[in-house]
Formats: structure tokens, sequence, C-alpha cells
């Protein structure tokens, strides 16, 4: 077990967010409106979305956004979070690599989620809502914003994807004990899951699908806005606490790491690891290999095409400029609920279009085998998300092993997996399939938007 580690100070938590697209040379394409192919405007946006993210959203010229101090007074709860060298994980795997984590699993829902949760919660509040609605895969995300919510007193609906709403009934349970409520997606309760159900009876749901139903709620409310765990930038923005933390942590530590790893399903804690070190790379030309660790089943950074696409099933959303699989891509029923989403967010997608990172994908059982030694050699069970980043850090300490060098690896570990233990047991049991997607199906999915290339 890891006996060193890198613990920060009160004072320490940042006093502002980092928006990369003010340093990026190649700046992500605008969102458009799907009607009149015009990007969109503030005024639009705001309709469903509180004044002050949609500022957010659309900033791209001021590199720091000051974090409001009733929102940083709540990151006092639990932040700074550590920054641990896994010497348990190095001993194991007998590798010359210095293996970090930053552990954000020790937030009071188990994951990274409430960085931006709070945020969102509080802005919706300025904006005088009374009624919030989001979409949640695995819960994670979910359960931060219900307890978000408690805290600034809104009324919030969850459309939990099917399949994780029976997989993970505690982290339903979370979200209920902070008062939201939560519904099976799709649902019988909007229009776009209406639809869903009558083509397809037995759809085990999409984080797409979930999205149009929470946005279709939302515009239907008085009072009521969206929110949403990931894709969009205000929630990158949020993140990126954990990566300047953790800046300040690896100088504790005498070391730069070489390599930075997170796991990526729309993009909140990968940006949140590395849009802080990626600052030097793009203003200082500091050399760091970033990486996406994303699900095989699901691997729209690997396998899919850059290009305009709706971030949910229905097509309520603006259409955003990613890469993509198709939005009425469905992937596999993978215990992994948080990386389930068929696109990536248009500053993700434009780094790595400008070669800035790049993606590997990781099957469920490899995803498992690095998670369960992980679990042996550092005391922490991780979520099955997270252990996908784990994964790509076990090959690149391997590698390094293999080549008789010394590298450095950072990796986000973004939640613990302490309500995710049927996984675990499908996983003992050798029930767990390898998951995955054809080419085919991938090349199918994506013929169905072709009028959206770039």
């Amino acid at each position: 077990m890891s006996t060193k580690k890198f613990i920060l100070t009160e004072r320490d938590i940042p006093t502002a967010w980092y928006n990369i697209v003010a340093d990026m040379t190649n700046k992500p394409l605008p969102m458009m409106d799907p009607k009149t192919k015009q990007p969109v405007t503030e005024e639009s946006l705001q309709q469903i979305f509180a004044k002050e993210l949609v500022k957010q959203e659309l900033n791209t010229t001021d590199a720091w956004i000051e974090i409001p101090e009733p929102v940083r007074d709540l990151y006092k709860i639990w932040r700074p979070t550590p920054l641990v060298r896994a010497t348990g994980l190095e001993k194991a795997l007998d590798t010359p690599a210095h293996i970090y984590f930053k552990n954000e699993s020790v937030s009071p829902v188990g994951s990274h989620k409430l960085n931006s949760a709070l945020a969102q919660a509080y802005y919706c509040k300025q904006d005088g809502c009374t009624n919030i609605t989001t979409e949640t895969g695995a819960g994670q995300w979910g359960a931060a914003l219900s307890m978000a919510s408690k805290i600034f007193g809104l009324e919030l609906a969850v459309y939990m994807v099917k399949v994780s709403y029976h997989q993970k009934p505690y982290r339903r349970s979370i979200m209920q004990t902070f008062g939201a409520q939560v519904i099976a997606s799709p649902s019988m309760s909007t229009k776009a899951g209406r639809k869903i159900l009558t083509d397809t009876p037995n759809n085990q749901g999409s984080l797409g699908c979930a999205i149009s139903e929470a946005v279709e709620l939302a515009m239907q409310t008085p009072n009521c806005k969206y929110t949403l765990g990931s894709v969009f930038n205000w929630v990158n923005l949020h993140q990126t606490v954990i990566g300047l933390e953790a800046e300040k942590q690896m100088e504790m530590a005498g070391e730069y790491p070489d390599s930075i790893i997170a796991c990526f399903g729309g993009g909140s804690n990968f940006s949140g690891i590395a849009f802080p070190f990626l600052r030097h790379k793009l203003t200082d030309g500091k050399d760091v290999e970033v990486i996406a660790a994303e699900p095989a089943s699901c691997p729209k950074l690997s396998k899919g095409r850059f290009q305009y696409d709706f971030g949910d099933e229905a097509g309520y959303t603006p259409l955003i400029p990613m890469y993509t699989l198709g939005h009425k891509f469905m992937p596999s029923n993978i215990h992994a609920g948080g990386l389930r989403f068929h696109g990536a967010g248009s500053i993700v997608s434009q780094l790595q279009k400008n070669g800035l990172m790049r993606a590997e994908d990781v099957n469920q059982l490899e995803a498992f085998d690095a998670a369960t030694l992980f679990a042996k050699s550092e005391g922490i069970i991780p979520a099955p998300e997270s252990s996908h980043a784990i994964a790509v850090a076990i090959r690149k300490a391997l590698k390094a092993k293999e080549e008789g060098r010394k590298e450095v690896i950072l990796f986000n570990l973004s939640g613990h997996g302490l309500i995710d233990m049927a996984a675990y047991d499908s996983y003992i049991a050798g029930d767990l399939t390898v998951g995955g997607v054809s080419d085919e199906d991938i090349a199918r999915n994506l013929k169905s938007v072709e009028e959206f290339r770039i």
C-alpha cells in the first residue's frame, strides 16, 4: 500500500478556474443551431441554461474565471484532494515508472462530479430557478447534483439511464436521500422517451436518450433550467480545480508527469486533470503526453468521426463539433455507465484534431483486471469508469519496464467503486463480457448523421 501522499491546505484551493480555450491557437468551432445552421446565440442558450454558465460556455478570451466565494467555501468540505504516489502498484508491476494518482474519490459523493455540480446549482439559484433537470449514466453526476441542489434549495429531477438504474440501485438511493426525483430513462413521462419505447420497447437507455428527456422537461417547466455533468465547456472549466491542485502537488513531489491519463466519457474528469498541464504545452511548449482512456464499446475518440452532431438522441441540443459515433448510437450495457456517451466535447475534440492528445480504448475485462490489481496494491476499490485510466497507466508502466526507462505517470482516480460492487461480483463470477463494437455498427451509425459532416 502507498504511504507517499502530497497534501495541500485550504489556502491552496484555486481561486479561479482555467479556461483552456483562451490559450488555444485553433479554437473549437462554434455550436450550431440545427434549424438555421448558424452559430448559437447567448440568448438561445439561455432558454435552457443559466445565464452565467452560457457566458462561460462562449468565453474564448479569458484564461481565468473567478470561482464564486460561496462555491469555493463549499469546496473546502473535501478539497484539496490528495495526490498519491502508487508505490504499491509500482511494486506489483515491478516497474521503474513512478505512478501518481489524484484521488477525487474522497468527495462526499465519491467522485469528481461535485466540483461542477456545486457551481451549476449556485448559478441556477442566482438565476432565479426553483427547479433543475439533468441526466446521469452511472449515477455519479446525479448523486453530486442531488447534494448540490439540496444545499441551494432547488428541486431536482434526474433521468437515469435505465440499465444503470437497475445495475446501481444504491446510487439511485443516494439521489433520493438528498430529495431528488429519479426516473429510469427512457420513460413514458416525455415525448422523447415515449417515442424511443414505442420504437424499441426493451430499450435499456443511453446518455443521449436521458439528455433528451431532461432537456424536454426543463423546457416545459417554469423557473427550470437544464444542467449536465460533462461535454460542455463550462463543465470542463469547473473541473480544472483537479489539475491546478495536481500541479502544485507534483512540484511537492519534485517531478513532472511525462504522461497524464484519465477515463473518458464526455470529458469532465479528463479535462479537469489534463487542461492545466496542457496549458504549459500550449503556452511554453512543455512536453507532456495526454491520453484519454475510453471503453472499447464506445470508442468515439478512437474510431469516431469529427463532425457536427447532436448531444442527445432526440435532437434537442445544438449541433456540437465533436468526435462522434452518431447520436443514435447505443453502446453495450457495460458497467462503466458514465462512459457510455456517443460523443466528445468540442474542446477535447479540437485538441485531438490538433494532435495535442490521443485516445486508447480498453475493453471491460482489462478494466476490471486493472481495478482489482489496483485495489489489492493500493487499498482503494475504483469505480469501473476510473478503472479504464488505471488500465492505460498499467500499459504505460509495463512498457517503461520493457524498455528499461523511468517514466512519470499521472492519472485521475475520478471515483471509488464502493457502490459498484455488483459489477465486481459479476467480474469475480466470470460473468462479464469483453464489451466492444464492430466497425460495421460504427459505419452504419455514422451514415445516419452524414448531413452534419464538416
